[in-house]
């Protein structure tokens, strides 16, 4: 397995973001794993990135958050190899990632919280993202209620 905590590209550190919120209830679920998928496979940032890296990227996160102290060192690892111009996509891919499944659970909505500190977003930009989230993934069925 290579590791992927000294050599983390701006790419990896979107992957890991939004598997850093699919794993935060400790339940990883397959509309999640769709989602970073047809996100990988379909955004312009992504266009020359290997998805072969996406597993390892995913391992690397969960042996992070088996450590007492490896959410400090994920954001540690995204601080230092995401530029700032890519912080508020990593907040909008995290926010689509836990909207996928139609229910954003408390976990999920600390550790949005805790990424918005983390990336230093406005706290009125990230409100926008989080909204745009909520309108794309809503379903018939919750507009008609």
């Amino acid at each position: 397995m290579q590791d992927f905590t000294h050599s983390m590209t701006p790419q990896d550190c979107l992957v890991a973001i939004m598997f850093a919120v699919s794993a935060s209830d400790e339940t990883i679920r397959t509309s999640e794993l769709l989602s970073i998928e047809n996100i990988v496979n379909h955004l312009p940032v992504f266009g020359d990135y290997d998805a072969d890296r996406i597993t390892g990227v995913s391992q690397t996160v969960i042996a992070l958050f088996d450590q007492e102290d490896g959410l400090d060192a994920l954001f540690g690892l995204v601080r230092e190899n995401l530029p700032e111009r890519l912080f508020e996509t990593a907040y909008a891919l995290a926010c689509d990632v836990a909207a996928s499944d139609g229910r954003i659970r408390d976990s999920e909505l600390r550790m949005l919280e805790e990424i918005r500190d983390e990336l230093e977003l406005d706290r009125l930009h990230a409100a926008a993202i989080e909204r745009g989230a909520r309108a794309r993934h809503l379903t018939i069925a919750q507009v008609s209620h």
